[in-house]
């Protein structure tokens, strides 16, 4: 069943791993020179297997509880994910090298978001079902 709620915030998910990070800058040298995740192949590497981690678990339905788990691998990732890039960002000094950082250092915090959402989405169905089965 692909048109349960989950789906919708696995799929903004894997949007904001997948779509945002290569719109969306991550910091600006003083030159004007701006640093996009392509240029940071670990940072790349895992925001590709996030997203690709997000759509394999979509199809997932029919197993709640391996997606629930695949769902929160995919929150430790980001999380990691988002560990490197405060680990940049506060290893790069702010005026000597960077003048501005990007908003696409966020964006780990957002698929988070989402992803929890649709963890307690999957968690609801995995109760429902379980009380349904009760009940024979």
């Amino acid at each position: 069943m692909l048109q349960r709620i989950q789906t919708i915030y696995l799929l903004i998910a894997a949007l904001f791993n997948a779509g945002f990070i290569f719109i969306f800058k991550l910091w600006n040298y003083e030159l004007g020179n701006a640093v996009y995740i392509e240029d940071v192949y670990s940072a790349l590497g895992l925001t590709l297997f996030s997203a690709l981690l997000s759509i394999i678990t979509i199809f997932l339905f029919r197993n709640r509880k391996l997606q629930f788990v695949l769902g929160r691998i995919n929150i430790l990732l980001n999380l990691i994910l988002l560990g490197l890039f405060v680990y940049w960002s506060l290893t790069i000094s702010g005026e000597t090298w960077v003048s501005e950082k990007g908003i696409g250092m966020l964006t780990p915090v957002f698929s988070i978001v989402f992803l929890v959402l649709a963890n307690k989405a999957i968690k609801k169905d995995e109760d429902l079902v379980k009380s349904v089965d009760r009940l024979r």
